[in-house]
């Protein structure tokens, strides 16, 4: 999914040239990206542009099957900087961000579903629901949470009864997913 962010001033219609013009930018961008990557465990995850006062920001967002670390931002940024620069793609001075996704960024991609199986997630459905579980199962349909309920009145800490369900997310009915990070201690 791609989004593209104007800033206008107060009033002001967006003009669906400018809208059309900023889209075939991030077209643009995007396709230059590709070609800076790394390796092929390395992709795209998504292309922002952002137009306020000052120079334009471009902010590309990568991800990888094993991860993305800072060195390899680096690489990504001087090399999508210097063929943006070359091509003459952007008219007036611009501000380039390579990141990869933080943990309030949700998920874009299938891929990243995959490269996150057996950690925890949290799951917003187009109907209002919201799903936490383990992330167990994956394919181009759907994901397969595991989510634990507890058993009785009590809180499942105090209580010890556990209950496992296991719970079939279509891709369809997602609206957002998270990648949760747990700080559990884990006892040996």
């Amino acid at each position: 999914m791609h989004q593209l962010l104007i800033n206008t001033t107060e009033g002001t219609a967006k003009s669906p040239l400018l809208f059309d013009c900023n889209m075939d930018l991030d077209n643009k961008i995007r396709e230059l990206a590709q070609t800076c990557l790394v390796d092929e465990s390395q992709f795209l995850v998504e292309v922002i542009l952002k137009a306020k006062a000052g120079p334009k920001r471009v902010l590309v967002v990568l991800d990888g099957d094993k991860g993305v670390n800072i060195e390899t931002c680096a690489k990504v940024s001087r090399a999508l900087s210097n063929a943006m620069d070359e091509s003459g793609l952007m008219d007036d001075n611009y501000t380039l961000e390579v990141t990869t996704p933080g943990l309030d960024h949700p998920l874009k991609l299938k891929r990243q579903y995959y490269k996150n199986v057996g950690r925890g997630f949290k799951i917003h459905t187009k109907d209002k629901a919201l799903l936490k579980g383990t992330l167990m199962e994956v394919n181009d349909q759907r994901i397969i949470l595991r989510q634990e309920i507890q058993a009785g009145n009590l809180p499942a800490a105090r209580h010890g009864k556990i209950e496992l369900k296991t719970v079939e997310v279509l891709f369809e009915h997602i609206e957002k997913a998270f990648v949760m990070v747990s700080f559990k201690k884990i006892e040996q």
